[in-house]
Formats: C-alpha cells, structure tokens, sequence
C-alpha cells in the first residue's frame, strides 16, 4: 500500500494519475451541453449505496470509471452559461491550477513551521485586500472557510470589544444585553453567529428594507436610539454589500456614521459584493465600506474562486486576539516575542488549507483588473436581464440589480389567485432543474414565491437569459393548463 503515498518514489504515478483524472473532467466539461442531466435522488442514491467501501477496485482508471458512474455524470456544472440559481461562480484556471499545487504539497496553515512561505503569501493578500478595501494600516485578517465563519469571527471580535471592563459580566444577565442590528434579509448566519456566541434569541435586530432592499437608516437610528434608552449594548451593525436574495447594498456611509454615533462595531459582510473591489466600473457602489470594523470577503463567489476562499479582515489588528489561544506543541507564547508568524493565533480553525494560493495564482496570472473585468460583465448583464424581465408582461421583476442578481415571478395573463400563481413558479422551477435545461433558484419576496437568478458566468449571455424566461414561462403555462385540465 505504500505504493499509494505521494513521495520522491511514487512521483511519477502521482503524475499519470493526476493526468488521467485531468483529462476526464476537461473530457466532460467539453462534452457537457447543459447544467444538469436531472437525475434524481431515487435514481442515484441506490448507485451509491451498492458501493461497498470495504471492497476496493486497485486501479485508479477504474475508480475514475465509476466515479463518472455516481458523480461527473451527474454533477451540476457550474461553468455551463445556464446554471443561474446560486451564488456558485465559474473557475478560473489558475486558481484551479493553484488548488491541484497545495493539494499535493498539503501545507497547513496553523504555524509557521507547517507552511513557512506559505504563512507569508496569505499575509501579502491579506494586505492586499485590506488595501484595496481602505481599512488603514493597522488592518489586518485572515483566510476562513467561508463567509458563514467570517461573519461569526467577526461578531465574535464585536461581542469581545462590547464587554465593559466589570466583574460578572460574562454571565447570561450580560449577553442577554447584547445587540446586533441586521437587515431583514441579511444573511442568515448573522442569527446563527448569535446563537453560536451565547445571546439571547432577541439579541439580532431586523432592520426593514425599502422597496430597494436596502436597510432602511431611519429605522436604524430609531432602533439604535431605543436601544440606548433601554439600557442596552449596541454591540454591532451588520451591513450588507451584496444580500444573497437581491444583490442589494445597504448604504454604507450613513450605517457608518450610525455606527460611530452610538459605538456599535460596523461589520460589512460583503461575502457577495467584494467582487467590486476590482471592478474598473462600479467599485463606488461600496463606498463607505473602507469605514468597517470588520468586513467578510467570499473570492469563491465573485473572484472566481474554487471553494473555498473566504476572508475575515478587520481595522484593528489587536481586536485579533480574541480569536487566540496558545498550546506549547503548537504556538508557545514565546513565538511571538520570537517574531514567529503564526497564522492560528488569528483563527477560529487549527488545520487550515491554503487556500490563498489559488487567489495568489490567479491574480499573479490575470491581475485583479482581470478578475474586475469579468464581475462587471455579470453586472452588465444582469441589467439588461433588468430590461429583458421589465419589459415582458409575463414576468414581476423586484428590483433593479446593484450586483447581479435577479428576483422575478411569472404572471400568467388568465390567473389572479396568488397561490395558484406560487405553484405555478414552484412547478416550473422544479420541472426546470428535472430537465436539466437550466438551473435556476426560488426564494420568497413576502409570503409569495419568486424565482431568482444569479448570473456569475461572463459567458451567459442575454439570448441565454431569454431563452430560459421561455422555459419557465413553458412550464408554468403547462402546470397551470394541467390545473384547468383538473379542475374541470
């Protein structure tokens, strides 16, 4: 069995093995003519389950084999110009070409000793981006497995810097006193985070939109003001530079000065939206967001980015020490005084990919105008979708794009029931994904369902748009026929 360990011995078949699973997938993305072949779980799972785990095949071609069998086949591609449902980008090729290097050198990221060079590449693009982002010189951060831990490191940091210098307030009767104001379609993490950090079940404020589905700063202040007057701590304002339903942008510098006002931390989960920080065209839709305390960055979701790749950054490099323990057998206190970088004494994880490599490979190959250039196609094209979704009587559109996002909902001209029009969206989402034609996703908008693209491939185009308008509109027409056909 040793003849399966990556070493100096087996250098050669670690070439021919990666070749070959190479040159599958680059076979199937070629040949692939849709997103999706609509396989379902009663059809796959049995394929699965027949596998026996103990009974190995000893060859890595016919592993590969089968495994065309229970995944490639099946797989949902992303890279396919109509797979638009979620926030899932298409790779580029030197990140992936990064993903296959630390694969095989396997560095941790914990301590220095683990990764060496490898500690400093993550630094240099933690720099890079705080740069780009404006958070001042003493920023600093660190790569995350997404933005679901990002957001909570950073309330982490927020509840740490909250908690006033007296005894006792660790307890319950201290959380409990604890808020975090996010808007109503935050991401749902911030609730989680809360949970995560010990707060009460009330501790996250939900701020309402306008019709914009930005966070309303009226409401804001006057929930800030209430909050002040109870008695309570403002421990954090959570803003959204990209919310996952709309791609709405909450308006940064007046949160900011809300934040400033009543000493709550400004965290901006900027997961989806980072992408404009190298926008050639749009990058003054976040301005304010260089005022954060604490900012999310998902490069897996619009630097394109293989998962993960993710980044939690923050002003005050000090604030990072809520998030640090020391073990002898791994980071000794003494280290520091050493100058000894070790990236865990930033983290909330121990063992911890390098994933910045893949970020450092492509912008060392594309540029970050590179990367710029292909976010503002998605958001070129998601306002012309706009114009495609305004101008069709078919279809409800929400709001005008800030990102690239689009949430819309097919009217048939013949029905006023609202929930007849629900199962109709609902069926031709559905039968949609079961043709395998397109992939799209749904969400709500009030009590009523919606339909929802998110456009991330530069290499979908309007006439793809359209063409997938139609087929939802097919489907629902044939649900709703189907209901006429029943009914009568």
């Amino acid at each position: 069995m040793r003849s399966h360990l990556l070493n100096d011995t087996t250098a050669e078949q670690y070439r021919r093995s990666v070749t070959e699973g190479v040159e599958r997938v680059a076979a199937k993305l070629a040949a692939t003519d849709r997103p999706f072949t609509g396989v379902t779980v009663d059809a796959l799972a049995p394929r699965i389950d027949g596998i026996d785990l103990d009974q190995p095949l000893h060859d890595t071609a016919a592993v590969l084999d089968e495994l065309e069998e229970v995944y490639l086949r099946d797989a949902i591609y992303f890279h396919h110009p109509r797979y638009l449902a979620h926030l899932n980008c298409p790779v580029v090729i030197p990140a992936v070409l990064g993903e296959a290097v630390l694969s095989a050198v396997n560095s941790s990221l914990d301590t220095w000793d683990q990764s060496a060079g490898g500690t400093l590449i993550e630094r240099k693009l933690i720099d890079w981006t705080t740069a780009r982002i404006g958070l001042g010189e003493n920023a600093d951060g660190v790569f995350t497995s997404g933005g679901t831990q990002s957001n909570l490191q950073a309330l982490l940091l927020a509840r740490e810097e909250a908690k006033p210098e007296r005894d006792g307030w660790d307890g319950p009767a201290g959380l409990a006193n604890l808020r975090i104001f996010a808007s109503e379609v935050s991401h749902f993490s911030v609730k989680k985070s809360a949970k995560l950090l010990g707060l009460s079940a009330d501790s996250v404020v939900s701020i309402p939109v306008g019709a914009d589905k930005r966070m309303q700063t009226v409401a804001l202040a006057h929930e800030l003001e209430r909050c002040k007057k109870a008695g309570l701590t403002p421990m954090a304002v959570v803003a959204t530079a990209g919310t996952t339903d709309f791609g709405s942008i909450d308006p940064l510098p007046e949160i900011a000065e809300l934040c400033t006002q009543y000493g709550a931390w400004m965290h901006v989960d900027a997961a989806y939206g980072c992408g404009l920080l190298a926008s050639l065209k749009y990058r003054d839709r976040i301005d304010g967001i260089e005022r954060a305390d604490s900012v999310t960055v998902d490069y897996h979701k619009s630097f394109f980015q293989p998962v993960s790749s993710s980044a939690v950054l923050v002003r005050d490099a000090s604030t990072l020490r809520h998030a640090t323990y020391h073990a002898e057998y791994l980071n000794p206190r003494r280290m520091v005084q050493e100058r000894i970088p070790n990236q865990v004494d930033k983290s909330l994880q121990t063992t911890r990919r390098f994933d910045a490599l893949k970020l450092w490979m492509t912008l060392r190959t594309m540029g970050a105008d590179g990367i710029g250039q292909l976010f503002d196609e998605v958001c070129d094209l998601a306002a012309e979708g706009w114009k495609l979704l305004a101008a069709d009587p078919r279809f409800d559109v929400v709001v005008q794009p800030s990102l690239s996002t689009l949430v819309f909902r097919y009217i048939p001209a013949a029905v006023t029931d609202p929930a007849e029009i629900d199962r109709a969206n609902l069926y031709a989402r559905k039968a949609l994904f079961a043709s395998g034609d397109a992939v799209v996703a749904g969400t709500k908008v009030g009590a009523r369902h919606y339909l929802k693209f998110t456009l991330l491939n530069p290499e979908t185009t309007t006439d793809d748009v359209a063409a997938v308008l139609d087929l939802i509109a097919g489907h629902a027409e044939q649900h709703l026929g189907e209901s006429l056909d029943r009914a009568s």
